[in-house]
This record gives structure tokens, C-alpha cells and sequence, in this order.
């Protein structure tokens, strides 16, 4: 009996699938997006996938003028140039944010990630990577601006140590308002940027130019046809590129967010999902939704019914008024316009490499 048209192309697929993805066995989690709406409206989404039940995630309100320090040997000293909102894990290191400019930076896990070593005479200051997502909030006001400056390379980034025990091995996705975007990863000792509009989406492993690569042959499938479906990461970057570009262009924000949101819930890991030995392949624990265009940041913990936002235009960012927190560890039914929820709380260190 002759097999379907259909049947043929399936199994032609699946089987040029599996070659193609043979030698990508290293799974990992975290996912980033940028949706282009109509009349310049900008949204930036990420989840958050790991292991351990707990990050002790907090949002913190961080002024204009503040003194900052990377805390290590031989510190980064610098004064925020910009108020920004950020969201933390372990209460030493910034994941996420977005400042009053509209630039949105995403730190997500990459296994591959190789830093530069010490070398003799090299004087550079060091900047740990808990503190990379602050330092670019705090210095640029666009990707443009943060590209032309980061690669100089006047600090040494070092990679801490999750308190977990796992290497703290990142890389860094960044966007502005206007929808340009830009991808740092630091390999074999060498930091490498991909610096496009194009490039909307970030997952994990492979590194991003093997991601752009597989994507490419996805393309030629059509997401209509068939979009891989596993929680691995080079699954995940398929599935958001397709539908952050298939979703409708909106110039309303609610529609824009919830557009957003939807395309991250599509390519969160579910709770309960956990694979030994992997600890980036779990639990998709909250995601963040940055409007850019209207300053607002959400923010939803995946264990609560609820989202919750601030609007950057409300709050007080003014040199003086001091760094403030929402928090949220072990609180995790607050939800809705928690503008107002900021409190005044001393500022935490980074957390620099174990020595």
C-alpha cells in the first residue's frame, strides 16, 4: 500500500531532523524573545528555568547617581547613569531588567561560556557576570551605545559560583526600545557579539551562531509544517522565533504583553520536569515581560495566578532616592500594579568568583 503525501513528507522531516540535531545533545533552559508590534511597540520576554525550587527572586528599584562596586580584587566602580528596575536571584546577582530608558538586558544560562583567564599584566579590573546585567542598565541607553562600549573590553569578566555549587556559566541578550538587539558570549577565552534587529530570539546551548544555523533549517520546513517540540534549547529557539514572528502586530500594549507572554509560556518547561545531572533542564520557576515602549515591567512567578507590573513613569528614579525593593521571596500570591510596593533596603553585593 502506497503511504500518503503527507506521511512521506513527515517521516522525510523527522528523519533530517534527527541528523540535523545528532550532535546538539547538551540541553539547557531560559529563553528570551523580542516582539516587533506596530507604532514602535517593543516587548521583551524571558523565563527563568532551573533546578532548585527557590532562587530568592526580589525586583529592586535602583536610582540614578548610585555608587556601584563589583566587589571583587580588583573592582568595576562606576555611577548608574540610569534608573533601573532588575530582577535578582540569591540576593547577589542581577538576572534581569529593564532601566528608564527602555534597554532590556537578559542574562540566560550558556554551558559553553569560557572567560578570560589571568593573565601577567593584565591590569584590568575584574567584573563578576552577577553583575553584568547591572552595569550595561546602568551605563547605556541603547544597544548601539552598549556594543561600541563593551567591545573594548576595559574590565576582565569572572565567573562566580552559583551557592548551589554550579558554575556560573551566562551569556547576555540585550535590547532598547527601537528593537535592535545584541548577543555577548564569551568562548574560548574571547568575547563575540552578535549585534542585529534580527536577532530577536536567545536560548541556550549551542552557542548563538550554531542556534541562528539550526533555525535557518527549520525554516525551510515551515512552522507550519511541523516545529520541533522538546524542551531542549535549540527546540525552544525554533518554537519562539516562529511564533513571535506569526503573532499579530499590535500597537496595543495589553495585547502586545499578553502576546508576549503567551509565546513564553509556549516554551517554559513545565513544573515537575527535571533531568539529573542537568540542572538548567528544570522547573521554568517565573517569567518578565518588558514593555519597552510604555516603561512597565511584569513579572510572574509560575506557581501564582497572578502577574504583577510596575510602571517606570511613577516611580521615582532621581539621584538621592535611594534603592528600594519589592519583595518577593516567599511571597508569591503578590500580584497586580505594585508600583507603590517599593520599600527602602540596603544594597546587596555581588557575588564574586569562590577563591
Amino acid at each position: 500500500m502506497t503511504k500518503p503525501r503527507f506521511l512521506k513528507a513527515a517521516g522525510t522531516v523527522l528523519a533530517t531532523a534527527a541528523l540535523a540535531f545528532a550532535a546538539v545533545q547538551t540541553a539547557s533552559a531560559c529563553s528570551r524573545a523580542v516582539y516587533f508590534g506596530l507604532e514602535g511597540q517593543t516587548v521583551t520576554g524571558r523565563t527563568m528555568d532551573w533546578f532548585e525550587a527557590d532562587l530568592g527572586s526580589n525586583i529592586w528599584l535602583y536610582p540614578r547617581g548610585l555608587e556601584r562596586n563589583s566587589n571583587t580584587a580588583t573592582p568595576v566602580v562606576w555611577t548608574s547613569k540610569y534608573g533601573s528596575l532588575v530582577t535578582t536571584l540569591y540576593e547577589g546577582a542581577a538576572a534581569d531588567g529593564m532601566n528608564e530608558k527602555g534597554l532590556v538586558a537578559n542574562l540566560l544560562y550558556l554551558p559553553e561560556s569560557d572567560y578570560p583567564p589571568a593573565t601577567p599584566g593584565d591590569t584590568r579590573p575584574t567584573l563578576p557576570n552577577s553583575a553584568w546585567v547591572q552595569y550595561v542598565l546602568d551605563n547605556y541607553a541603547t544597544v548601539a551605545e552598549a556594543v561600541a562600549d563593551l567591545r573594548q573590553e576595559k574590565f576582565r569578566m569572572v565567573a562566580i559560583t552559583a551557592p548551589t555549587g554550579e558554575p556560573g556559566t551566562v551569556h547576555l541578550s540585550i535590547s532598547d526600545a527601537s528593537g535592535d538587539s545584541a548577543i555577548f558570549e564569551y568562548l574560548k577565552g574571547k568575547l563575540v557579539i552578535h549585534h542585529d534587529r534580527k536577532y530577536q530570539v536567545m536560548t541556550n546551548s549551542p552557542t548563538f551562531d550554531q542556534q541562528i544555523a539550526l533555525n535557518s533549517y527549520w525554516k525551510t520546513i515551515g512552522g507550519q509544517t511541523m516545529l520541533p517540540g522538546t524542551n531542549r534549547a535549540s527546540d525552544r529557539f525554533v518554537r519562539a522565533s516562529y511564533y513571535i514572528n506569526e503573532a499579530k502586530q499590535s500597537a496595543d500594549p495589553r495585547t502586545a504583553v499578553a502576546t508576549v507572554f503567551s509565546v513564553m509560556r509556549n516554551v517554559s518547561v513545565p513544573i515537575g520536569i527535571k533531568i539529573p545531572g542537568q540542572p538548567n533542564i528544570a522547573d521554568t520557576l517565573w517569567l518578565t515581560v518588558a514593555d519597552q515602549k510604555n516603561r512597565v515591567y511584569y513579572y510572574q512567578d509560575t506557581k501564582s495566578p497572578s502577574v504583577l507590573w510596575a510602571d517606570m513613569k511613577r516611580l521615582d528614579f532621581s539621584k538621592g532616592s535611594g534603592p528600594r525593593r519589592l519583595k518577593l521571596a516567599g511571597n508569591p500570591d503578590v500580584g497586580g500594579d505594585q508600583t507603590a510596593g517599593f520599600k527602602p533596603a540596603p544594597l546587596f553585593k555581588f557575588m564574586i568568583p569562590h577563591s
